[in-house]
């Protein structure tokens, strides 16, 4: 059974059930609260954050902070987000916004990043997707303490991979990203092909109702009794994400309901329930600051999933192309049109476009996810800003990303000799009356690592045994080439990713060299299913962490 310290305080919200959740209103539009804390329309920094970081124009990065150089200064801490004109939340932030700024650098150079803690919990910093040394993953209680409050950390590492990255916190992560405490991270290759604009989108989802106890966007994910019973509610309750009960008791998870025990629901059918606002770039619905272009330019925009849900994403007006996943290049990828570009968690997906359909537009969410409508970005052509862009309707096919570019020579092949083959099975089981996710039938720290020696050539079978929970699986430090999906060779270009998503059924088998050497987590970035067990790590032989763990930190890997 999962560790229950590895959970999180959660709050106990009434709803009311009529046939279908409704989760109740608070009122966010208090007049004398209105315009406190950080507006993120147009935002642009105006004095330098770190040593020689240097602000850039946001004009074309949508209301998104923008910092360029090689040292920086990341201060987590508290700060107040408007979602939109009647939605205010208390977040934790990177220097005071939900997205903490974009770090803009170089291919090659080396990066310095201060991180000071002035939250009242230890916090990290880890690069999502960057092959850093294991010693700057900032993992807690694996590759360092986390940054107590009132500390600082200084992470220094060469960026040698060019792509879209993302940093966020790994300390407790299904609540202190949850509650905003990430940002993205733009490697800029030494030989870029230029872009007349360069967007970032970083999605993520919140929860109408989330006031009662302060806990804010993360109290939900980390954990939430939901019920009609006369329990009270406690904040420092041990009960974890998975642990939420939707029923007129106070059955456990395994109960979980809709007010009828015999109607369980799972946790991939309840998080689009409670999480019923998605945002693209701490903004929603109306919001959302347009991208703006002219005719004839080449629009590259870069989508950053930084929450729990998967997004399906439609461009109206415009075919594109995919190219790039998880910051690696696409071979050859053809124009795209009429399908939906879906992007789980942790995932990046960059597109491209021409601009040359003039109107006013929209990349939008289609799916049936209550909060789908909120998340709708206009994209308005220069001389049509008054032109309001209209939602299409419709069913259209998902992106088969193992189908999507042209084949080419790549480092692995499934006729490969490898040295070390390994089978993750993914599940969503029942423990001592509770939900755990497990790899092989163990929750974490249990869960059987994966040995390697540095040189090793390792594949990995992945195969999701949940009946309904999706599973996109992360590996720290490495890339890893796709090799086949439902026993079928990928047919595409050489796939290259450090976040695959497997929904419920599926069978993949992926690829890489051990050639990073450290203690690595391998785990699902739904950040609540690694919280409750699906995380395992890849160690290297004869390798030993250069920290000695603080007993006094209480570090919280997942």
């Amino acid at each position: 059974m999962f560790n229950k310290k590895h959970t999180k305080r959660w709050i106990a919200l009434p709803i009311v059930l009529t046939g279908a959740l409704v989760l109740s209103a608070c009122s966010n539009n208090t007049q004398q609260m209105k315009h406190q804390g950080h507006d993120m329309g147009n935002m642009t920094s105006t004095k330098p954050v770190g040593d020689q970081a240097k602000p850039m124009s946001a004009s074309s990065e949508s209301n998104m902070e923008v910092l360029t150089g090689n040292t920086f200064t990341l201060t987590a801490k508290e700060s107040m987000l408007h979602l939109d004109d009647n939605t205010m939340k208390n977040v934790w932030t990177y220097n005071g916004t939900v997205p903490g700024p974009q770090l803009r650098v170089k291919q090659g150079e080396t990066i310095k990043v201060v991180l000071k803690n002035e939250l009242p919990e230890p916090v990290t910093i880890h690069w999502h997707g960057v092959p850093v040394p294991n010693n700057m993953d900032g993992i807690p209680g694996i590759t360092q303490n986390a940054v107590k409050p009132g500390e600082s950390f200084t992470y220094q590492f060469k960026v040698d991979v060019p792509g879209t990255y993302w940093y966020h916190s790994h300390q407790n992560g299904v609540v202190q990203v949850d509650k905003g405490l990430y940002g993205s991270l733009v490697v800029e290759p030494k030989d870029q092909q230029p872009v007349d604009k360069d967007y970032t989108l970083v999605l993520d989802e919140w929860m109408k109702n989330d006031s009662m106890a302060g806990m804010s966007h993360g109290g939900g994910h980390a954990g939430m009794n939901m019920t009609n019973s006369n329990s009270t509610s406690n904040s420092n309750s041990n009960t974890s994400h998975s642990n939420m009960n939707m029923g007129n008791s106070s059955n456990s998870h395994s109960n979980m309901n809709m007010g009828s025990s015999e109607m369980p629901m799972s946790d991939a059918e309840m998080m689009p329930l409670m999480y019923t606002i998605f945002s693209a770039n701490g903004k929603t619905g109306s919001a959302i600051q347009p991208l703006k272009v002219k005719e004839g330019e080449k629009v590259r925009i870069r989508l950053v999933n930084a929450g729990f849900l998967s997004h399906k994403l439609n461009l109206q007006g415009h075919e594109y192309k995919i190219v790039a996943t998880d910051g690696q290049p696409i071979n050859n990828p053809p124009l795209v049109s009429g399908q939906l570009l879906n992007i789980a968690p942790g995932e990046r997906y960059d597109i491209e476009f021409i601009a040359n359909n003039p109107g006013s537009w929209l990349l939008e969410e289609r799916s049936s996810n209550p909060g789908a409508k909120s998340l709708t970005v206009p994209i308005v052509y220069e001389g049509y800003e008054n032109v309001a862009p209209k939602s299409e309707a419709g069913d259209l096919p998902l992106v088969d990303i193992t189908k999507y570019g042209e084949a080419a020579k790549s480092n692995f092949s499934l006729d490969d000799k490898y040295d070390v083959e390994y089978t993750m099975d993914l599940n969503t089981e029942m423990s001592n009356g509770e939900m755990a996710f497990t790899i092989n039938g163990k929750t974490y720290p249990n869960t059987p690592p994966l040995n390697v020696k540095k040189g090793d050539l390792v594949k990995v079978k992945l195969v999701n045994k949940s009946p309904k929970d999706l599973h996109p699986m992360h590996l720290h430090g490495h890339f890893f080439q796709v090799l086949s999906k439902n026993g079928k060779p990928v047919s595409g270009s050489p796939l290259v990713k450090d976040t695959l998503n497997l929904l419920p059924g599926e069978e993949y088998v992926v690829a890489f060299k051990a050639d990073n050497p450290g203690n690595w987590m391998f785990h699902c970035h739904d950040l609540g299913h690694a919280a409750q067990g699906m995380m395992s790590e890849v160690k290297y032989a004869g390798f030993k962490p250069d920290f000695t763990i603080d007993p006094t930190v209480n570090n919280m890997p997942e």
